[in-house]
């Protein structure tokens, strides 16, 4: 039986409140302005080609757009992804917003936050992308959104300053227009790619500056444009396993050849996760502490069992010339621990690198947070804060841990990678 018009209506009102409900409990939503816009907004209405139940689904992405390859390159990004940006955002009544990545609900979000003595644009590289926003958004009863098709690396074009700039889409660097049109106090939120590793990062403007308050886990499609960097994959197993390289790309590509002749080497950390317990701070201390490090991924098709990554599509390791190790976890009941695989003629000494700076977290930083810089590209490495300096085209990015003092800055140059 066809639903009828009042029933798909009661419908999506029950899955948007059973979503929203879900996002409070989980402490993603933590405010009452976010609770408030999630509850009016109508998600359906910017997925008209998905159902209700995709529609409202907190933890899943409804594409809206892909490449002739079957690649996602717009979306309507999570519902439990967008809460959490907005938090990072902290958006006031009666701020400038601006947004780089326009699909319409994350707009309309936002428009129904900042109210009416408020603004909103947003901004994408692709016609079809705008012309869909603009559409939805009038339907949707957002006219008021100001929807412009430009190249998002020059900033908003025609526009003055903003309060707050949310990107939502992943981007490698940070272009110089993004800091120059913020306040002065001002707030960029922002996916950033940092050695293949995405963070949306909350950053406050500190003049030429950026200073991050908090980073959390996301995935986003990449961005496009002048701004676009596309990672590179050195396959070591025919097609079956590549290493993943966003930056940092090895001097000799051969070294690897024949790697999985040798006889593998196992070692483990004695350090231990619980099963629901995130270990995202590993990650990033795996990204500032190791010069060789990379990702690991398994083509699912072709997946032999020949290497057990904790993550097959995106599992973190550390190359060093002719050997490399990843990073595995072996359960125990409720707990997982961590270890290490390697491979080729040094994966001893490969492995026990990797071991060690696993422990080097657990002792010393399971309980902390960096703080990420992103300075002018023009900023000599005197004047930058130790830690892992990540240089790019416009910015120089720092990852600093507290406590470990590190005298010595760790650099690594992207520029020209």
């Amino acid at each position: 039986m066809t639903e009828t018009v009042e029933e798909s209506t009661a419908s999506a009102e029950k899955l948007r409140t059973a979503m929203t409900d879900q996002l409070v409990k989980a402490g993603t939503i933590r405010t009452k302005p976010v609770e408030a816009a999630f509850r009016t907004v109508h998600r359906h209405a910017f997925a008209p080609d998905a159902s209700l139940v995709e529609a409202y689904a907190a933890h899943e992405a409804v594409r809206t757009k892909r490449d002739e390859h079957g690649i996602a390159t717009s979306s309507v990004s999570a519902p439990d992804i967008q809460a959490m940006m907005l938090e990072q955002a902290e958006l006031q009544v009666g701020m400038r917003v601006g947004e780089i990545g326009s699909g319409g609900y994350n707009a309309a979000l936002m428009a129904e936050i900042v109210g009416p003595n408020g603004s909103v644009v947003t901004i994408d590289i692709d016609s079809y992308v705008t012309d869909r926003a603009r559409t939805l958004l009038n339907a949707a009863g957002y006219g008021q959104v100001e929807v412009l098709l430009a190249d998002a690396e020059h900033g908003v074009p025609d526009h003055g300053t903003v309060d707050r700039f949310m990107v939502t889409a992943g981007a490698w660097d940070i272009p110089p227009a993004w800091t120059e049109q913020l306040a002065e106090d001002g707030r960029l939120v922002v996916p950033l790619r940092m050695r293949g590793l995405t963070r949306s990062i909350a950053f406050d403007r500190d003049g030429d500056r950026l200073i991050s308050r908090s980073a959390q886990q996301c995935g986003f499609v990449t961005m496009q444009g002048e701004g676009e960097h596309t990672e590179r994959l050195l396959l070591i197993r025919g097609k079956e396993i590549a290493l993943r390289f966003d930056d940092g790309w090895p001097a000799d590509t051969e070294a690897l050849n024949g790697v999985f002749d040798t006889e593998p080497v196992e070692a483990w950390s004695g350090v231990s996760v619980a099963r629901t317990e995130p270990f995202t701070g590993l990650q990033i201390w795996l990204v500032s502490a190791l010069d060789g490090f990379c990702l690991m991924a398994v083509d699912p098709d072709l997946d032999t069992g020949l290497v057990a990554p904790q993550n097959k599509q995106s599992c973190l390791a550390l190359l060093d010339g002719d050997s490399f190790a990843y990073l595995t976890i072996r359960r125990d009941g409720d707990r997982a621990e961590f270890g290490v695989h390697g491979y080729g003629p040094r994966a001893e000494d490969v492995s026990a690198a990797l071991v060690e700076q696993i422990r080097t977290w657990d002792r010393d930083h399971r309980q902390d947070e960096p703080v990420i810089y992103a300075y002018p590209i023009s900023t000599p490495e005197t004047d930058l804060p130790a830690g892992r300096v990540i240089t790019k085209r416009h910015r120089r990015i720092v990852i600093s841990w507290p406590h470990e003092g590190q005298a010595n800055h760790r650099t690594i140059n992207d520029k020209e990678n």
